[in-house]
């Protein structure tokens, strides 16, 4: 797992970003005048962040114990889980020495700008190798996050890459099938054209035979049967109406 992915190391710049903004203001905190309405608000503030941050670093701490019991499982070493420790130790006792600084401030309100300065300076220094070791793990870290960070953009190029060409290969399947399709249905549709085709052929030759056959009736019968069913179709017609409206 890359730095830039690891938990601790995203916790660990939330806190040291917490720690330099609490370094800010407790400078401001000395600047200010003593017992000050202020001085006393910086000091509230001051304290509750101190506490925070040391809650912070207490849990922090916990999961390096849980990640000591099976470093393999999470990718790192002892090497790294002593580096962890270091840093946590330190940042736990960089807070610890401004909460004194300010409950001593807050107690005495009397103590001189030199004092509070020399705090500081407590506060602030660190052991040389402390620093060195810090500056070749940074240094380093930005190397492995550098590595990571163009394999992980390579391997998420190829894997968009890849993505690409399943959606296209999707699509140049889903094409062929709705081809496939289409070309059923047009079967289909030239089947029943073909079989409406000759059904029309048929009826027409048979109403053609019809047509023949009552021209040729038509032909023998004489004017007077003509008249006479003429006749008798108007008596029907007669009879027909009597019997509908009449009874």
């Amino acid at each position: 797992m890359s730095s830039a992915q690891d938990p601790f190391y995203i916790v660990k710049e939330e806190i040291q970003e917490s720690i330099d903004k609490l370094l800010s203001t407790f400078h401001q905190w000395e600047q200010t005048s003593a017992g000050s309405s202020e001085q006393v608000h910086l000091t509230k503030e001051l304290l509750a962040s101190s506490e925070s941050i040391e809650w912070q670093v207490d849990e922090l701490d916990k999961t390096i114990d849980v990640a000591a019991r099976d470093p393999s499982w999470y990718g790192i070493n002892d090497i790294e889980l002593d580096k962890r420790r270091r840093w946590t130790s330190n940042a736990r006792a960089q807070v610890g020495s401004m909460k004194k600084a300010v409950v001593a401030g807050k107690q005495s309100n009397g103590t001189s700008t030199s004092n509070l300065s020399g705090m500081r300076r407590e506060l602030l220094r660190l052991p040389d190798s402390d620093q060195k070791e810090r500056s070749n793990a940074y240094n380093a870290r930005d190397n492995d996050d550098f590595i990571s960070s163009e394999s992980d953009r390579q391997l998420l190029l190829m894997r968009q890459q890849d993505e690409e060409l399943d959606e296209l290969s999707a699509s140049v399947v889903r094409i062929g099938d709705v081809g496939l399709t289409i070309h059923d249905e047009l079967l289909a549709h030239e089947k029943i054209l073909s079989e409406l085709d000759t059904e029309m052929d048929s009826t027409s030759n048979r109403l053609d035979f019809v047509q023949k056959k009552i021209g040729m009736v038509m032909k023998k019968a004489s004017a007077k049967g003509q008249m006479m069913m003429i006749c008798f179709l108007i008596v029907l017609f007669i009879v027909l109406f009597v019997l509908v409206f009449l009874t």
